[in-house]
């Protein structure tokens, strides 16, 4: 998750809103792509999750990876919690609920240069891990240890939203510490840009889901699903997370995005060091002055709507930039793959405009009924006279092509981005997912050990 932010600017009205998302427009040639990805460490002696305390915990592990890097200590109370790029960069790293590490990748200007970066940053965590006996697994859920073994990270913006969480659906908590993602920021170039974006986005996120299916295991056995990490999103909070369909709604813009945020029940306002709890309380309540009495004197500021547009989970999130988020992590190839998918369909026009073509009569009740079943039967869920696979097909296609016209080559491999697309065309062309491989290798050579998953993730 974002770096929680102070911003004291505040907020006259709803136009204020609108334009914060309206700044972050730039012209297509500056779009940039910035890659996120979390992993799960775990003790290589015992297949143990790893604590934040100890002489071996994630609290040693980010010190000492602060301090290889040259990089400013984050911090909540006297804990390191996250890591900033002081060089002018732009990358951060940061722990999720249950200790899952997470490289915020800085903006760069093509996919050669997200492989230099996520090897240069395995690189440096394996250089400060392997010392502590940590390794780290790419996968959508962490396959072995229950709830109650998980560790919780020291940062207090999630014990307030653990709390919340039972109060509005039975699977977040499992969402905040047991999942783990790879998303993709991209830009868009005016208001018309992002909603054509986002309504491929929004549309073809569940394929990507498919794709990248890497989640088949919970509580040391197989759960049902080839991603788990996406059945729990189903119910975890649904006033925040969904595949928003007013925005295929005719003049759905900036404003109808800031109209349905406003809407949605806040986790925090931050002053100073202090998350105060306003649970249950809407932005649009804040900002009629639905806390005056709680927090005397605390109006809202645009720091606060920062740090509320980055609590909302819908499928493709707007924020000054378009966020593709609903894709399995896995292990590096996944990672690089998931951003090559994405600015091969959304930063070439012509692309964009195939993508758009592709799913101009898919109607809403049809990108939910995908959005609920690919979770358990990923590229072999029907649709329409096919399958999922067969859409999968059609849409990497398209991605090449759209990173063909890009034609940036890189100087090491002589290849153009689209190598980057090639394991995913290894996954449709066999029909196999990685949860798939993953499943086959569990009920077969490994004879039902959930530690061989762990390892066989390992980066």
């Amino acid at each position: 998750m974002a770096r929680d932010t102070t911003d004291e600017r505040p907020i006259e009205g709803r136009d204020d809103l609108i334009a914060w998302i309206a700044a972050g427009s730039k012209p297509a040639a500056a779009g940039r792509i910035g890659t996120e990805h979390e992993k799960f460490p775990y003790f290589t002696a015992d297949h143990g999750a790893v604590p934040y305390e100890g002489p071996a915990g994630i609290g040693v592990l980010i010190e000492r990876l602060g301090e290889r890097l040259g990089w400013e200590a984050i911090r909540d109370g006297e804990a390191v919690i996250g890591l900033a790029d002081p060089h002018g960069g732009g990358g951060a790293i940061s722990l999720e609920p249950g200790g899952q590490f997470e490289l915020s990748g800085a903006p760069l200007v093509d996919l050669h240069a997200t492989a230099a970066e996520l090897a240069a940053h395995l690189a440096d965590v394996a250089a400060v891990a392997d010392p502590l006996g940590i390794a780290f697994a790419g996968l959508g859920t962490s396959p072995k240890w229950t709830l109650a073994e998980t560790p919780a990270m020291p940062k207090s913006r999630y014990r307030i939203m653990a709390g919340y969480m039972p109060k509005v659906g039975t699977r977040g908590r499992d969402m905040m510490f047991r999942t783990s993602t790879v998303q993709v920021n991209l830009d868009f170039a005016s208001e018309a840009d992002m909603v054509a974006k986002l309504r491929v986005g929004l549309a073809l996120q569940p394929i990507a889901t498919a794709l990248f299916a890497a989640s088949p295991f919970l509580d040391g056995r197989p759960s049902g699903y080839l991603s788990t990490r996406s059945a729990i999103w189903l119910d975890t909070d649904r006033h925040r997370t969904g595949m928003l369909p007013q925005a295929f709604d005719a003049g759905f813009g900036f404003g109808g995005y800031v109209d349905w945020a406003l809407d949605v029940p806040m986790y925090f306002v931050k002053r100073g060091d202090t998350y105060h709890d306003v649970t249950g309380t809407t932005f649009r309540a804040f900002l009629d002055g639905a806390l005056a009495e709680r927090l005397p004197g605390v109006v809202p500021e645009i720091g606060d709507w920062t740090n509320h547009v980055g609590t909302l989970f819908p499928e493709v999130r707007l924020k000054r930039y378009l966020e593709m988020r609903g894709a399995d992590c896995g292990p590096a190839s996944h990672v690089v793959a998931l951003p090559a998918l994405w600015v091969g369909l959304l930063y070439d026009p012509g692309a964009l405009e195939a993508a758009g073509r592709l799913i101009a009569d898919w109607t809403t009740a049809e990108q939910q009924a995908l959005r609920d079943a690919v979770p358990r039967s990923a590229l072999a869920t029907p649709f329409r006279s096919g399958t999922v696979r067969d859409v999968a097909r059609e849409l990497l296609a398209i991605a090449r092509s759209g990173l063909a016209a890009r034609a940036i080559v890189d100087s090491t491999s002589g290849r153009d981005e689209t190598v980057h697309l090639d394991v995913l065309d290894e996954i449709v062309a066999s029909g196999q997912t990685l949860a798939d491989r993953l499943l086959a290798d569990f009920h077969g050579p490994w004879a039902g050990a959930i530690d061989r998953v762990l390892d066989a993730t390992r980066y």
